[in-house]
C-alpha cells in the first residue's frame, strides 16, 4: 500500500514548524529531510524516523517500513506539533553525530 496524497500532505502540514522540511517521493512513498538530512519518511500512511540514541526517550515503537528494511521508530502522536518538532529536531542531531 502506497501513502497517500492526502497523508503526506498532513504530514508536511504538521511538520510546518520546522523551516527547511524537504520532502522527495520515493517509490509510491516519501523521504523526509531537515536542512539536508534524510531523518525518515513516510510509509504505508505512517510517519517513521531514524533510530539514534538522541530520540529514544520519546519511547517510540520499532517497525519495519518495507522488506529488507532497517527498523525505524514509528511516530503515532503526529497531532502534536511541538513534539514533532522536537523528535526530528532530536534525531537530525544524532544523525549528525554519527557522521
Amino acid at each position: 500500500m502506497a501513502t497517500s496524497k492526502e497523508y503526506k500532505d498532513f504530514i508536511l502540514e504538521q511538520l510546518g514548524l520546522l523551516d527547511g522540511i524537504t520532502c522527495r517521493p520515493m517509490m509510491g512513498e516519501y523521504l523526509l529531510y531537515y536542512n539536508n538530512v534524510l531523518f525518515g519518511g513516510i510509509y504505508d500512511d505512517r510517519l517513521l524516523v531514524k533510530i539514534v540514541d538522541e530520540n529514544r526517550k520519546f519511547n517510540m515503537r520499532e517497525v519495519v517500513p518495507y522488506e529488507s528494511a532497517k527498523a525505524m521508530f514509528l511516530v503515532e502522536d503526529v497531532d502534536d506539533r511541538e513534539l514533532l518538532k522536537e523528535i526530528v529536531v532530536e534525531t537530525c542531531e544524532g544523525l549528525r553525530r554519527k557522521r
